[in-house]
């Protein structure tokens, strides 16, 4: 059995956190209207590229498009961060998409629509870094928002194998991993993740 041990407070002088950026859903004419900035958060949050950008900006528009999508921003002024995401439909059975990588367990709660997939969290890269086992943690608030907002039993989200900084990352926010589901096919690409509420 893994233990998470987190690191003590930091005795750091500053604004609260808890006095810190307003979450709030935005709606898909929202997302249309404000998608360039949306843009701008990416590229800020991961000092990524025009082509990074692009990419992202193309990832969230189809995302958009699945039933009972959902947005989250976080800022006061300016964004600063973002997650989004959509109940898991488990189609074609336990060895086709998402389901490849799914224990037998969660399709019954992805039929009941209590599964809610979270594709991407988008925050300053010192909500990566520090306090991340805070419950006030900018990447903790916004999956947490989500979740609640969506009345899900579940977050699951996919990491790549062979990203250990994520897989850390995401560990540190909450997430646990999963065995891979019964269609997963040798080598596992992906592995899955959980968060409870």
């Amino acid at each position: 059995m893994a233990v998470h041990v987190l690191d003590p407070p930091s005795r750091e002088r500053g604004a609260s956190p808890r006095a810190g950026a307003v979450l709030r859903p935005l709606t898909r004419c929202q997302i249309d209207d404000r998608l360039e900035e949306l843009g701008d958060v990416y590229a800020r949050s991961w000092d990524a590229g025009e082509a990074a950008r692009a990419r992202f900006l193309r990832r969230l528009a189809d995302a958009v498009r699945r039933p009972g999508f959902a947005l989250m921003l976080a800022g006061n002024t300016d964004p600063t961060g973002l997650a989004y995401g959509f109940p898991v439909r488990v189609d074609g059975g336990p060895g086709e998409g998402l389901g490849a990588y799914l224990p037998p367990g969660l399709f019954q709660l992805a039929a009941a629509g209590r599964l809610f997939a979270i594709p991407e969290i988008v925050v300053p890269p010192e909500a990566c870094r520090r306090y991340q086992g805070r419950d006030w943690n900018l990447a903790r608030r916004l999956q947490m928002q989500l979740l609640h907002d969506n009345d899900a039993a579940l977050g699951v989200t996919l990491v790549r194998r062979g990203d250990i900084r994520m897989l850390e990352t995401l560990r540190s926010w909450g997430w646990r991993c999963v065995p891979a589901g019964p269609g997963a096919h040798l080598p596992v690409l992906r592995r899955a993740l959980i968060l409870h509420p």
